[in-house]
């Protein structure tokens, strides 16, 4: 994978009447690389993902491509695929006529048409089903046939914006196994916006959003190395009561989501026993051990877990923080 840049965002603003969503934003991605773009629901995603995408106007800013601009060139959108956060297909269609249909609004017909969407339909194991309308299609088929769509014109330019949303484990699984299989061969750069941390983890790099602009870019192993320690979680009772008990006899962090509580401490399995002798084995259903992810690296980074909506009043937003360490 070269160092040079395939894809330079620099100064990026985007603003929707008073409320500013993008604060001169700016990242690269190299050629062949999967680069996310990971924040919370409502912290600019999706924008970046419509400007680059020529769906929305640049307020300012740029965007170069090999050397192009991507923002005013339909030459250069011509080497894009887009997937979409809601697919963009035709219920009432087959899958085949779905990509036919593609393959004409990009001037392909005829035979040659007709072999290249046979081919996607393939690749993304649904030959057996092509001929079948898609509203009968499972969220993880249409999501394929989706990335099929996507992939019909052989983009050198993949831009995905929460692909998996709404698709359980195992489909995810299978989405990205199918994608890292045609991006390791055709050598496709990709950017994907996305909020879940599995689907972070399968990105070379990502970029870390914070009020509209990028807080940090590094490897999902360097950013979940950030936090350090292991986490301890509690399940039992009130997990506020639980934090309040826990901060008299220890100096962890602490946060609850849901009905959890989360303590971040060094030599977790030395610790277990002692928060649950404090804590009182009848009252807690489970104590679990694990090492962070890059949810909990988020929340460290940011001060704002990747669970939330960005859009509530500015004081639900946030979670509680960790203490700020230097890393």
């Amino acid at each position: 994978m070269s160092d040079a840049p395939a894809l330079t965002v620099e100064g990026l603003v985007h603003s929707y009447g008073e409320r500013e969503v993008l604060r001169g934003l700016s990242f690269s991605l190299k050629p062949g690389e999967v680069f996310g773009l990971l924040g919370p629901n409502g912290s600019g995603k999706s924008t970046v993902f419509a400007v680059l995408a020529g769906l929305l106007p640049c307020q300012g800013g740029s965007a170069t491509w090999r050397g192009r601009s991507l923002l005013d060139s339909s030459a250069v959108h011509e080497e894009l695929g887009v997937v979409f956060q809601t697919p963009s297909l035709d219920p009432k269609l087959t899958a085949r006529a779905n990509l036919l249909l593609c393959a004409r609004l990009h001037g392909l017909f005829g035979k040659p048409a007709r072999e290249r969407a046979d081919a996607e339909l393939a690749a993304v194991g649904l030959s057996g089903r092509a001929d079948e309308l898609v509203g009968t299609y499972s969220g993880g088929m249409t999501r394929r046939l989706d990335l099929a769509r996507a992939l019909l014109t052989t983009p050198r330019l993949l831009l995905m914006d929460e692909p998996t949303s709404g698709l359980d484990a195992a489909s995810t699984r299978d989405f990205w196994e199918r994608l890292e299989e045609r991006q390791a061969r055709e050598d496709l750069s990709i950017l994907v916006a996305t909020h879940r941390p599995d689907e972070a983890e399968r990105c070379h790099r990502l970029a870390v959003l914070a009020g509209g602009t990028v807080e940090r870019v590094a490897r999902p192993d360097e950013l979940s190395a950030l936090v350090g320690g292991d986490i301890v979680t509690v399940k039992g009772g009130d997990p506020e009561s639980l934090k309040t008990e826990v901060a008299e006899r220890f100096d962890f962090d602490a946060w609850t989501t849901g009905d959890e509580l989360h303590l971040l401490t060094d030599r977790g399995h030395e610790q277990v026993p002692r928060i649950v002798e404090a804590l009182g084995t009848g009252r807690l259903e489970s104590v679990s051990l694990r090492s962070p992810t890059l949810a909990d690296a988020f929340l460290k980074i940011v001060g704002t877990r990747l669970d939330v909506d960005l859009d509530p009043p500015k004081e639900q937003r946030r979670g509680p923080p960790f203490r700020r360490r230097r890393a």
